[in-house]
């Protein structure tokens, strides 16, 4: 979804700008002054999360001189406000304002300076979003970036050269932009397209619970932006493996949790076959893989619609909320047919690991688990309950050495 902002002068003053992640707009903010520019913040989407990762000034026509350029030229302040008067602001954990470390800077061939910034997990100010404990929910932080130029840099004809103004364009994520947004039977949805696009499997990834909409959000960007979980699936290591499919991210209105209350199951299997339906894809390779709230309705679509689903997998499942039991093992031994890979690590403090990921899979006969320690990738631990990077990087192996995705993808109906 394409949503027009209003440009931001952000050379000195900042001036709050309400602003959804993600979604780079179609047309960009005039610039009102001849020796004013627009600036891009380019994300990217980590395992913890989508970041603002660097900037990009649109100086093509200045005819910067390279040399000129340095970490020293440009200094950079984020602010991350909620945006929510209902939500009270001690229940709302991730809001910044600081200083972002400039660590590069550079001029592209296209002629735009680029300013790369610290990132990665825990790094302050560099989230586009933030945890409402109010709510259970993520939320889209307003940003607002200030760009302060240092020093005069040299352009064409050997002139040094000071910015009036540098205005604030767009959130560009190209992994993210690259799912086109849609709506089929009350649910919002991104989709990506493959680009070989003939008689292709469909992956159907179900979010958790803080990437459901709530009442005064429906913002579909969050199911891709809270994790890697669907953009994993979108990567060229994937799109090999799958030899091209297409991926699909609905959003709950609330919980998939709430599906006995709101049906959820009926309308994400009318979704489905919409999709199914208006795309070149192959009915017998449809695999639906979900983490924690998704993890309990990806097999409880499986157990609704069996033979539908050539492969389930459960991450971190819901099997069991609070008190209640959400899916019977009667009904889960019914899954012993279709193939499943149940993720999850043992360590988990939101879902316990035995009532949960091991219960499933001890019920479920021919089942695969996968069960870690831990959840640790690339030399950082993270909380115990996010199995889900795992899966996203396809780590999972079964006894024979195969991979979750090469699994998956050998998977079909027929």
């Amino acid at each position: 979804m394409k949503r027009l902002r209003t440009p931001v002068i952000a050379l000195v003053v900042p001036v709050l700008l309400a602003l959804t992640a993600g979604q780079a707009q179609a047309t960009r903010p005039p610039v009102t002054n001849p020796s004013s520019a627009t600036f891009t913040m380019n994300a990217e989407v980590l395992d913890g999360g989508q970041q603002i990762v660097s900037l990009t000034i649109d100086t093509k026509r200045f005819g910067v001189k390279r040399s000129s350029v340095s970490t020293d030229t440009f200094s950079v302040h984020a602010t991350g406000v909620n945006p929510y008067t209902s939500l009270d602001p001690s229940t709302v954990f991730g809001t910044f304002d600081v200083d972002r470390e400039v660590t590069g800077a550079h001029v592209d061939r296209a002629g735009r300076i680029v300013l790369d910034l610290a990132y990665g997990f825990g790094t302050p100010g560099a989230s586009t979003f933030a945890w409402a404990n109010s709510i259970g929910r993520n939320i889209m932080l307003d940003l607002t970036y200030t760009i302060t130029q240092n020093e005069p840099i040299t352009v064409r004809g050997d002139r040094s050269f000071t910015f009036a103004a540098l205005e604030q364009g767009d959130v560009v994520d190209r992994e993210v932009d690259a799912f086109a947004a849609g709506e089929s039977n009350g649910l919002s949805y991104r989709l990506y397209s493959p680009r070989r696009s003939s008689d292709r499997p469909l992956i159907v990834w179900l979010h958790g619970g803080g990437e459901g909409g709530w009442a005064e959000a429906q913002d579909n960007d969050l199911p891709l932006i809270a994790n890697r979980g669907a953009l994993g699936f979108a990567t060229p290591e994937a799109q090999r493996i799958f030899r091209g499919a297409y991926v699909l991210a609905p959003q709950a209105t609330d919980y998939w949790l709430n599906d006995p209350v709101m049906g959820y199951s009926a309308q994400l299997k009318a979704l489905i076959d919409d999709v199914v339906a208006t795309h070149d894809i192959d009915p017998d390779r449809i695999y639906v893989v979900g983490a924690s709230n998704g993890g309990y309705m990806a097999p409880r679509l499986a157990v609704d619609y069996p033979d539908y689903f050539a492969a389930v997998v459960p991450i971190c499942p819901a099997l069991v909320f609070g008190t209640t039991t959400m899916i019977s093992d009667a009904e889960l031994a019914t899954l012993s047919s279709t193939p499943t890979w149940i993720v999850q690590a043992v360590n988990d403090p939101v879902l316990p690991f035995a009532a949960n990921g091991q219960h499933m899979a001890d019920v479920i006969d021919g089942s695969i688990l996968s069960a870690y320690p831990d959840v640790t990738w690339d030399g950082v631990t993270y909380l115990g309950h996010w199995s889900w990077i795992y899966v996203a990087r396809n780590d999972p192996v079964d006894d024979a050495g195969v991979h979750i995705w090469q699994w998956m993808a050998a998977q079909s109906l027929d």
